[in-house]
């Protein structure tokens, strides 16, 4: 069984699609940090096809890994020549694999921070970006300000320090841009944020201003940074994966990604050095990325945090097995139709009474076989920017807020760390330890999974709130995830 690299493409099965473009004509334009499934499932497949219509050869991408986990990508992507099979898995079982190409080199930032910083100051690069998650951009939850007093950041602002973190290499390779006479690149963040360019912005504005209050105000008015909204439900490549499409096509990939068919990229069309024909792959180029993207946050985002908790407490272990209950299915529709809709703004060309209940059929898609754990990981990253702004809304326009608090109180219930049937959970989160601890104490203080108020802010103080959640978690505890979700719907 051939391993893929170069040399492999011309034999691999005929049912694998290769890039059709030279790779060795392409060159580097945009260097991302973050290359994980979700990138590899999105903007490179989005840039593999303009480079496959003989277009955005110009455009090729070098990755960048920062945490020491990401070394493991730079050593299977290394192996491969950059190559990696994206399988796109259809709801009645169809697999459609493609090797992309995009990626043309990957440099492990701990290894040669310089030669990270050196590769975005090349006047080729032209757009770097982001990857990150939601906890990448170093806001407190509460607050929104950026947590300058992060270690990592302090050793960053050190003078003559090699940077650890994005802010700090990204931040040291527009100095020299600038030292240099060069235009800035433009930041594009692709992650799940409500106004994810303007929240690039501030942190990256925040680190500079930090290093250097001229440096911030150069930042801020001279580098263009772009909101968007990404879409496509990337499980976590499992070596499950990897033995199917070595059984299915004959490849070895050490790194593959699977993913749903479904993709959607809105993006605004601001870029400070020109960008690749996006709009030619499929990617739609507005003016106004908001309503889109409160849309998804709200709607799908949220519906994910919605099915999650509650799923993995009544023993559920994969979405499409939660989403097929027709209980679950319609305590997320109820949410979407009641709570997150009317916090909404009109969204141009889209029918949100048909991309609702398609949400439910694609959480259903059992060839994907996403798992309940991932979207349970990271809550405190996740919970704060995708369901409280609709509970927020809601309490000052005085609309339901019952099925959100039962989302809370799911959450509250999971973090105490052991399931409807006793098993335990490994709760996975930054705020971990902590979460746990507040969860463990409910029973006897019932708030104080809500006392937090880097997570919650002042919804502890919110009587109407703190009313529904009390009932809400009460009824989890006594008669678990199933009689709540029955009363609820």
């Amino acid at each position: 069984m051939p391993a893929l690299n170069t040399t492999t493409l011309s034999s691999l099965d005929p049912a694998v699609a290769v890039p059709t473009y030279d790779r060795t004509a392409a060159r580097t334009g945009i260097v991302h940090f973050g290359v994980g499934g979700f990138h590899r499932a999105h903007q490179a497949m989005y840039l593999d096809r303009l480079m496959n219509e003989g277009k955005a050869l110009e455009w090729g991408i070098c990755g960048v890994g920062v945490l020491p986990g990401d070394k493991r990508m730079k050593d299977a992507l290394d192996a491969q020549d950059g190559l990696y099979t994206l399988v796109l898995k259809y709801p009645d079982g169809r697999f459609e694999p493609r090797v992309i190409g995009s990626i043309l080199e990957y440099l492990f930032a701990p290894d040669d921070p310089d030669a990270v910083i050196e590769k975005m100051a090349d006047p080729a690069t032209r757009i770097v970006s982001l990857t990150v998650t939601e906890g990448g951009y170093n806001f407190n939850a509460v607050t929104g300000e950026f947590e300058a007093d992060n270690p990592q950041v302090q050793h960053d602002l050190q003078p003559g320090v090699a940077p650890k973190t994005t802010f700090g290499l990204i931040t040291e390779a527009l100095v020299r841009r600038r030292e240099r006479g060069l235009p800035p690149f433009t930041v594009m963040s692709c992650d799940n944020i409500q106004g994810n360019g303007d929240a690039a912005k501030k942190s990256f504005g925040a680190f500079a201003r930090l290093r250097d209050p001229d440096l911030g105000e150069w930042v801020e008015s001279e580098v263009a940074f772009p909101n968007c909204m990404v879409d496509r439900i990337t499980p976590v490549t499992t070596d499950e994966d990897r033995e199917e499409i070595a059984r299915r096509f004959g490849v070895e990939d050490r790194w593959p990604v699977v993913c749903e068919d479904f993709t959607q990229w809105v993006l605004e069309d601001h870029f400070g050095q020109g960008r690749p024909p996006l709009e030619d792959a499929g990617v739609q180029l507005v003016d106004d990325v908001m309503p889109y993207e409160l849309m998804k946050l709200r709607l799908l985002n949220a519906s994910h945090q919605g099915l999650c908790y509650f799923g993995y407490l009544a023993g559920y272990r994969l979405v499409h097995d939660v989403c097929q209950d027709p209980l679950f299915a319609n305590f997320l529709l109820a949410y979407m139709d009641r709570e997150a809709t009317p916090t909404l703004e009109p969204v141009p060309g889209i029918d949100l009474e048909e991309y609702k209940p398609n949400l439910i059929a694609r959480f259903s898609n059992a060839s994907v076989r996403d798992t309940v754990a991932r979207l349970c990981a990271e809550s405190s990253d996740r919970i704060p920017k995708w369901l409280l702004p609709v509970i927020r809304h809601n309490l000052e326009h005085g609309g339901e807020i019952t099925r959100s608090a039962a989302i809370v109180a799911s959450w509250a219930r999971y973090a105490e760390g052991t399931d409807e049937q006793g098993e335990p959970i490994q709760v996975v989160d930054r705020l971990a330890d902590r979460l746990t601890a507040t969860a463990r104490r409910q029973h006897d203080d019932p708030l104080a999974f809500l006392r937090d108020r880097e997570v919650f802010g002042d919804l502890v103080d919110d009587d109407r709130f703190t009313t529904v959640y009390r009932q809400h978690l009460e009824s989890l505890h006594e008669n678990g995830s199933r009689a709540t979700l029955e009363k609820l719907t």
